[in-house]
């Protein structure tokens, strides 16, 4: 079940809120700018479908968000727990860093955590599938796929190069939880 759980940035510990009611979500990130939708597919689709599967299950969404955002690439990504490189590829975004563009990622199926460091303020917010997210550009957060990573995630990009993370320098990150 999707879940936000908002802190003091100083206090990993005690949560200021914690819902798991998708509007109240919702409500709470659009005051910081960050856009929550679910979405449901055309057709049933699974992990290990092709990517054009994938994509044509969730075509008229995809297609509402390239016209209004602008978005020039869209991908599917997709990470299985026995990946040889899950530690790595985990690794590389535990770090607070900031993007120069939106970062939108669509969560097909399984799960990540997205942790937003906005105002002297933590929000984690537990992705599940069916769950949209749209950072927006220069917010600070950093993503935690778990130690055994599985999700099938649709991602969206206004730069050709993809995904260039520019990286705070600060030890946030490691003051928080870590998605087990």
């Amino acid at each position: 079940m999707s879940r936000l759980r908002i802190f003091d940035d100083h206090s990993p510990d005690s949560p200021l809120l914690a819902t798991t009611a998708f509007e109240a979500m919702a409500a709470e990130l659009a005051r910081i700018g960050v856009q929550l939708e679910r979405w449901q597919p055309a057709h049933p689709v699974q992990p290990g479908d092709p990517p054009e599967a994938i994509m044509a299950a969730y075509r008229a969404d995809i297609d509402r968000l390239v016209a209004q955002r602008g978005f020039q690439s869209v991908d599917v990504v997709s990470i299985a727990p026995d990946n040889p490189n899950r530690e790595a590829l985990r690794a590389k975004f535990l770090d607070e860093h900031f993007h120069k563009e939106d970062e939108v990622r669509f969560f097909v199926a399984g799960s990540g955590l997205f942790t937003l460091h906005v105002g002297g303020k933590v929000y984690e917010v537990l992705c599940e599938a069916g769950d949209l997210i749209s950072v927006p550009d220069g917010m600070t957060h950093w993503f935690d796929m778990g130690p055994a990573p599985s999700f099938v995630a649709i991602r969206f990009f206004t730069t050709p190069d993809g995904w260039v993370g520019h990286f705070t320098g600060t030890d946030i990150a490691q003051r928080f939880p870590r998605y087990e």
